[in-house]
């Protein structure tokens, strides 16, 4: 038997009546979440956002409007139309470009922002200062090894085995797989761009070679792996280190052919040490952009669209990478909108003090927020 009311008119009556009551709640619903809980929470999006305006459906959720704002909510109702499920998410409210800019510039410490809209630039903020990425480096990883496979120097499918040499430290997976475990080029590359797996992207440097990507980030020399940057930022390698920073391009390789030699990082050394951007991949968000649009044509750049970020729903195609470390906070996002226009959004925050990442991460989602808009 079918409900007696529409998702829609469900969510609609919890605004608009004068009292919630609990008949339009399943009883399971109810032994999780108390009738008054649930009234305080609809009292409080009332009288944050004011009064309800309309509800408007789409491919995976509801999004309601208010006088001073908008919420989503995910509804499901049971044969009897009784609410078995309900979820609200507040909206990010759509930032013109001008305005992340002018909030952008408020953050301590340095930003850059860049907004390019069919590769025509229509924001930007330092984007042409190098700064600290973190795992946003991955990118030009990616790039050559695209740019190999074209030239047929390597193809998708080629397995290669792990080496323990290759192993570094989480994020990722990869490092806790057995030693010699056949992998193909696909899965190294959808594992280190989708939930940016370290082992995986040590993997591809070494089997795309450091030097070619050198030849195309010239400023990052040597261009490290993310184990030599790890061993390198612990105490016990604190000469190691200082040899390395005070060191020119050549006496920095002789360093790194040391790192196996040097004491092994372990990941809690890193949870509440000091922030030390000295080693990092810096890059412009001018140049993540540009490697982002060679890229994001890969189908592996949509695995993870940026989950709680950008709503895939609301794009043709989403391609992201982003990157965070103590004092290193990096998002790149590429998208093509329903109307054919593609857009690139990237932005880097470094500070020698803990980042107000939640704030960061908002101003980046209302700028993409008021991109959808604009389409």
């Amino acid at each position: 038997m079918p409900p007696n009311i529409t998702n829609e008119a469900a969510i609609e009556r919890l605004f608009t009546a004068k009292k919630v009551l609990p008949e339009w709640f399943t009883s399971t619903f109810l032994a999780q979440i108390s009738i008054s809980k649930i009234e305080q929470i609809i009292s409080s999006i009332k009288t944050e956002l004011g009064v309800y305006q309309k509800i408007e459906a789409t491919d995976s959720e509801y999004i309601i409007t208010f006088a001073k704002g908008k919420v989503s909510s995910k509804i499901a109702l049971d044969t009897e139309g009784k609410i078995g499920y309900l979820l609200f998410t507040p909206v990010t409210a759509g930032i013109r470009v001008e305005d992340a800019i002018a909030q952008f510039k408020k953050l301590p410490g340095k930003v850059a922002f860049l907004v390019t809209e069919n590769k025509s630039e229509i924001a930007a903020l330092n984007a042409d200062k190098p700064l600290a990425v973190a795992s946003a480096f991955k990118l030009a990883v990616l790039d050559i090894l695209q740019s190999q496979i074209a030239a047929k120097k390597h193809s998708w499918d080629e397995v290669v085995a792990l080496k323990s040499t290759w192993k570094s430290l989480p994020s990722g997976m990869l490092q806790d797989w057995p030693d010699g475990s056949l992998i193909t080029i696909q899965t190294l590359a959808s594992l280190m761009i989708s939930i940016s797996d370290n082992t995986a992207t040590d993997a591809l440097i070494n089997i795309v070679g450091r030097e070619n990507i050198e030849s195309v980030s010239d400023r990052n020399l040597p261009f490290i792996t993310t184990r030599e940057n790890f061993t390198l930022k612990i105490p016990n390698n604190a000469s190691l280190l200082q040899r390395y920073l005070q060191g020119n391009t050549s006496e920095r390789r002789d360093v790194l052919a040391q790192i196996d030699k040097a004491a092994k990082p372990d990941l809690t050394e890193f949870i509440s040490s000091k922030i030390n951007i000295e080693i990092e991949w810096f890059f412009t968000t001018k140049e993540l952009c540009n490697l982002m649009e060679k890229v994001a044509p890969l189908p592996l750049m949509s695995i993870n669209p940026g989950t709680g970020i950008t709503n895939p729903q609301d794009w043709e195609k989403v391609a992201f990478k982003g990157g965070s470390e103590p004092g290193v906070y990096q998002l790149t996002t590429w998208l093509k909108a329903k109307t054919g226009k593609k857009y690139c959004i990237s932005a880097t925050w470094n500070h020698d003090q803990t980042l107000d990442e939640a704030r960061f991460v908002e101003l980046y989602k209302g700028v993409i927020t008021g991109l959808k808009e604009r389409n």
